[in-house]
């Protein structure tokens, strides 16, 4: 056969060359967008709204929506979103959940997966009133494109992402509602829990005790604060448990119930240590402060929970306070007061320092007046570095305590101690001495024993030095010591007589 048959026999095959041509298209095209998919990524940092316009354009690159689409799309979402463009955020969010439905590479595990790490990248980056009111709208359109589907997980927990953010917004009225609303469908129908979804309701409950902690209900915080701890059913995340353990050591802060709080702040402080949230660092204060509040001698950094952040720059302001306030040294425990004044930047801390403050330094004044009968308010305020009205109202507070027995001058600015009930108490040890004679004596002479005279003037001589007829001041008068002469004579005849002797 010749070159010409040959090629004239050729032309007239199939060799499906259009069929493999499409193939080299549809790869160039995926190639393309999978090129430009990764440019983009590279100039987000330098060019962030180049990178943007880049993502932006990859979903018109595929002929029917695809994963590179929906990747683009979320990429372009989340830099928008930085950037502050929510409006166009919220526009392109919009046409991302249309994947969800539509887009056939695109599994409904994948898709579920992906908004809610979109719902979390967002959260995060909420810091300001239009980053919020984006958030909601990004909840919202999430809770719509999903209400008619059988997602209900990513509608659980979508519907408890808004919660929290009415929480950190303090909309107490819509949180309340949505609560309710989450509670209900997480119960069975006759009313029960529904066991299978522990999880939820764990995280529910978490937001209400928050809720009532926030707003000082304390009734139901300790209703729900229960519940949730005997939820047994679920396998939650140790933030939710830090969060519940956190707020139930405030509200037995509050109750002043002083070991429990210490308790659940050590479990909290557990909790948000395994699930690595800086939150950890705060409750370990708190758990610092309650130990000083129990008066207890135990370092709180000697568990091995605790140990490593003994020496961390962020908790060494309350080290060395607990560290003074075991040692009973008010100046080092004032200066680190004075010289660290964000520790008092946290409301709670605040609001319960005061409790250990006054404690230090009620036992510093008992401490420096112990020595006097007479002392000036100003001694007092010039030692332990506090103002007058204060030191006024710590002596007022031991003397009704009965801590202190004195009277304050309040116009000449002097404290008189009443020393009357030292006298009290030598009368009463005098008293006591006097019947301990008397039934050395008695018993001596009841069952027939008989000292000879240099032992009864010893035992004589020994009830006088120590515990004799003595003045309240420690010295014996004239008319005692003839009257105890007297006394020993009159012993010493009777016993001669006693053993037959002569008088």
């Amino acid at each position: 056969m010749s070159d010409d048959d040959f090629m004239q026999d050729s032309a007239d095959e199939d060799y499906d060359f259009d069929y493999e041509g499409s193939d080299d298209d549809d790869e160039d095209a995926s190639v393309g967008i999978q090129n430009k998919y990764f440019n983009a990524k590279q100039m987000k940092v330098d060019n962030p709204e180049e990178a943007v316009d880049e993502f932006l354009e990859m979903p018109a690159m595929e002929q029917e929506k695809g994963e590179w689409g929906f990747k683009g799309l979320k990429q372009a979402i989340k830099l928008e979103f930085k950037l502050g463009r929510y409006g166009d955020a919220v526009e392109h969010y919009r046409e991302l959940l249309t994947y969800i439905h539509s887009a056939a590479d695109v599994t409904r595990n994948y898709g579920e997966k992906s908004i809610n790490n979109m719902l979390d990248y967002i959260e995060k980056g909420s810091d300001d009133d239009r980053a919020y009111q984006c958030m909601e709208e990004f909840y919202s359109l999430t809770l719509a494109s999903f209400q008619s589907s059988n997602a209900e997980r990513l509608w659980l927990k979508t519907n408890i992402k808004l919660a929290r953010l009415w929480l950190e917004r303090k909309e107490y009225g819509q949180l309340s509602k949505k609560v309710r609303e989450l509670h209900r469908a997480c119960q069975k129908e006759d009313g029960s829990d529904d066991t299978s979804k522990g999880t939820y309701l764990l995280e529910l409950y978490a937001l209400e005790i928050q809720m009532y902690a926030e707003t000082k209900n304390n009734k139901r915080l300790k209703a729900l604060y229960q519940r949730a701890l005997r939820v047994r059913s679920a396998v939650p995340h140790p933030k939710i448990m830090g969060v519940i353990r956190e707020c139930g050591g405030k509200m037995h802060m509050s109750e002043e119930n002083w070991e429990e709080a210490q308790s659940d702040f050590f479990e909290s402080f557990r909790n948000y240590d395994e699930a690595g949230s800086m939150q950890r660092i705060q409750v370990l204060k708190y758990l610092v402060l309650t130990t000083m509040l129990m008066k207890s001698d135990i370092n709180p950094f000697d568990s091995q929970e605790t140990k490593p952040y003994k020496n961390d720059p962020r908790i060494s302001a309350m080290t060395d306070l607990v560290d003074a306030y075991q040692r009973d040294d008010i100046h080092v425990y004032e200066d680190v007061l004075s010289k660290n004044p964000d520790v008092l930047a946290d409301p709670f801390i605040a609001e319960n320092i005061d409790e250990v403050s006054r404690n230090m330094r009620t036992k510093a004044v008992l401490k420096l007046i112990a020595p006097y009968t007479r002392f000036s308010l100003q001694f007092i305020s010039k030692h332990i570095k506090i103002a007058v009205p204060e030191v006024l109202d710590i002596l007022s507070f031991l003397i009704l305590d009965k801590k202190l027995d004195a009277k304050i001058d309040q116009e000449n600015g002097t404290v008189q101690v009443n020393v009357s009930s030292d006298v009290e108490r030598l009368r009463a040890l005098q008293e006591w001495s006097s019947s301990l004679r008397s039934l050395w004596t008695t018993t001596l002479k009841g069952e027939g024993f008989r000292a000879d005279e240099g032992t009864h003037g010893a035992g004589g001589a020994m009830f006088a030095s120590g515990f004799g007829d003595e003045s309240p001041m420690g010295m014996r008068t004239g008319n005692q010591r003839g009257r105890r002469e007297r006394e020993l004579r009159g012993k010493a005849f009777a016993s001669k007589l006693g053993a037959g002797g002569v008088a």
